[in-house]
Formats: structure tokens, sequence, C-alpha cells
């Protein structure tokens, strides 16, 4: 791929944009204001498309105790980028520059298991995983995608990969408006007859039944504030306003959950409501008892096509558990999950008094703090992760104090 696609690949890798009520909603329902609440939840998985791919396969491997399996359009192996825009550019989604071997990745995804800041690989063993890349794709490299599937066939994951489809850059649906071939807004294309998603999801659970001709259920929209750390989906590059959507059957029984994560450049209106719209998904979800959860990123300095997160614009700890949008997405499913059937019973409350210790305070030099998932580096500067505050230079020279008041939240003592 010539420099000129690369450099526009973040203006055009596809996805959603971080919606909000102006959006014209057309085979989803109209949404319905409300917090998210707990559903009988009975396994968790992951998809996304471009830089959603990436967030997703990022989710899959740090939170792997939680995710259960993953579907992926057109992304490359984890943390690919290593913190670094060129190499998300030139090496991971371009090959100009030469990148990390997917054994290189494999032992980095080690050493991090060994330190805590992600799930053991070891829980990847037997996912189910289902990739596409389309021949016409040349905003991520087929080769690249090659790596994310090596990556996790080495793990032991169960891959399916479909890199035979003459699909552009998109999520392919059969309900897509784009023809097959197009890497173009809305970043959602029909390739004939094919329905990738119907495969993506016989794999990830075994069967599926076939999708619903009208949906009947329910679009909730919530704050995201609620679930970003800190309380503050903006600082961290994320909108407003997230989605789910929720068939009737959920209501009452048990259910999956899927995550699904648009790629960049959808704040401004290019694609609008179109993967949320055209995935197939939520078709998929009224007759497979699927609740679908729809985040939404949005700009910021450093992420002007609201991507998400998966070079470190935002956050160095952006592929680790304490990623701040990945923290986000998790506290979103916790929400979601773990409800079931209510029964009423008679208990005894004992009321005890305890005394909390403040929050301790910790001293060390800007660089450690970032490396310790207490702050993040931006243009040499160091703020402490979630309150954002500035702690000057980043360097091992300069030091700070800061104290957790939160999950994910810091700020100076």
């Amino acid at each position: 791929m010539r420099l000129r696609n690369v450099l526009l690949a973040l203006a055009a890798a596809s996805g959603l944009a971080a919606a909000s009520l102006s959006i014209s909603l057309a085979a989803v329902p109209p949404p319905q204001s409300g917090p998210l609440t707990k559903y009988n939840v009975t396994g968790t998985y992951v998809s996304g498309l471009s830089s959603g791919g990436f967030m997703a396969n990022q989710l899959h491997v740090a939170y792997s105790g939680l995710f259960q399996g993953a579907g992926i359009f057109s992304a490359g192996a984890y943390d690919c980028a290593q913190n670094n825009l060129n190499t998300a550019l030139l090496a991971c989604m371009d090959t100009i520059q030469a990148r990390k071997t997917p054994a290189e990745l494999e032992q980095l995804t080690r050493t991090r298991a060994a330190a805590g800041t992600v799930d053991p690989p070891a829980n990847l063993s037997g996912d189910p995983v289902w990739l596409f890349h389309g021949t016409a794709d040349d905003t991520v490299d087929r080769v690249v995608n090659d790596d994310l599937a090596t990556y996790y066939r080495d793990f032991g994951a169960r891959v399916v990969y479909n890199n035979s489809s003459a699909a552009g850059h998109a999520w392919v649906s059969p309900i897509g408006p784009n023809a097959c071939g197009a890497t173009s807004s809305p970043y959602v294309n029909k390739c004939g007859t094919a329905d990738p998603v119907r495969e993506m999801l016989g794999h990830l659970f075994g069967q599926v039944n076939p999708a619903a001709s009208t949906l009947s259920g329910k679009l909730v929209q919530f704050d995201q504030n609620t679930y970003a750390p800190g309380g503050n989906a903006t600082s961290i590059s994320m909108g407003r306003e997230g989605f789910a959507y929720v068939p009737r059957v959920c209501e009452t029984g048990p259910c999956k959950l899927m995550v699904t994560l648009h790629g960049c450049y959808q704040y401004f209106g290019l694609v609008g409501n179109a993967l949320m719209d055209k995935a197939y998904l939520n078709e998929y979800a009224d007759t497979n008892n699927m609740i679908v959860l729809y985040p939404q990123a949005t700009t910021m300095t450093g992420n002007p096509r609201g991507c998400w997160d998966w070079w470190g614009y935002q956050a160095p700890q952006y592929a680790l558990k304490t990623g701040p949008q990945m923290a986000a997405v998790v506290n979103m499913v916790k929400a979601l999950s773990n409800g079931g059937p209510t029964t009423t019973t008679t208990t005894t409350t004992t009321t005890t008094t305890t005394t909390t210790p403040p929050p301790a305070c910790v001293t060390a030099s800007n660089y450690a703090h970032t490396v310790a998932g207490r702050a993040y580096a931006n243009l040499g500067q160091t703020y402490a992760l979630g309150s954002n505050q500035a702690l000057g230079l980043w360097n091992t020279f300069t030091t700070s104090t800061l104290k957790q008041t939160a999950p994910n939240y810091w700020v100076r003592c």
C-alpha cells in the first residue's frame, strides 16, 4: 500500500461514531435513555473492525479470563504498535517498517501476564477466534492480519480465518450499503449472498439460528461517564453516550453478551450509526439470545479521527488491564453481567461500622508512575491517570506524589 494510503488510513478506517440523539436511526429501534442493568449473561465475547479490531484483540488478551472468544475484521496482533503512532501506521497497517514478529509479541504477552498486567495467555487455549480480511483491503495489509492468526494459533485458540472474500476494508454484512470491494464511507459492505456475520457467530457459539426479519428488542442509550475511570469519558477519548441492544428474550432468560467496537473517523458523521444499524448483529441477537454492547469512542488531542486506543495516544498502558478505555469497557460488561432470576428471601442484616484508611500516597519518578499505571505520558509531559492532573516532564528525574481515590483514578497528594 502506498504511503499516501497509510496516512489516510486513520481517516478512513471504518466504524461507528460516538452517536447522539441527533443521529438518525433506521432499522435499529429508537434509543431509550437509561442505565445498564444486569442480565443473566452466560458468556461474553468481543468483536470489532479496524481500530475496533485491534481493541477487541487487546480486550480478549488482557481480560482472557472474562472474554471467551473474539471476531475481528482487519487488524493485527496484540500490541503491534508498541506505543508508537509511526509504528502503527507504517508497520501495523502497511509494512514499510519492520514490525514485531508474532513470537516476540507472544513473549511480551507472557511477560506481562507474569507481572499481572494481563491475564494468563493460557486462557486463550481453546477459545474460538474468527478473523476476516478482504482481498481488496489495502488499509491493513494481509500479512499483518496473518500475524494475528499466527499469534492466536500459537496460544492454542481455535482460529477460523476468512481471507478469500473480495471485500475492501470494512465490516461485511448481508445488509451492508456498500459494494463488496469498497473502502469508503460507511465501511459496511455487502458481498453478494455471503454472510460473514453468521459465519462468525456460528464459530463463536457453536451454532446459530437464522436472523430475525424484524427487530423486537430495545436499544438502551446510556451515559459512558458512569463507567469511565474517574467518571469522565471525554478525558479518555470516549463519547458521552454508549448503546446496548437488548432482545426481549434477554429480559427474563439467559443470554450471551457481544461487545462490538467500531473503527476510526466516525465522530464527524462519515458513518453515523451504520455499524449499529447495518452490521446484522441485532438481527441475530433477537434469535440467538444475545445482547450487543456498542461502546463509543470520540476525538481528543492525538486522536482526531475518534479511533480506539491501539497505539498509545491516550495512555501508555492502553493494551493492559489498566488501560483507561479497556477498564471502561470492562466496567460496562460487568454492569450488564451476573444478573439472573430474582428470588425473594428473608435476611437478617447486621450493621458494622468500619473506618476506611485514607489512600496511601506514592512518591516516584514520573517515568515510574507511567510504568506502574498511575499516570500516562503525552508529548513529553506526564498526567495522573483518571484525574489528568499535570505532573510535569516525563522522565526519571521529575518526581510526583500520587494517591488512588477510585479504581484507575489518581490525584496528587
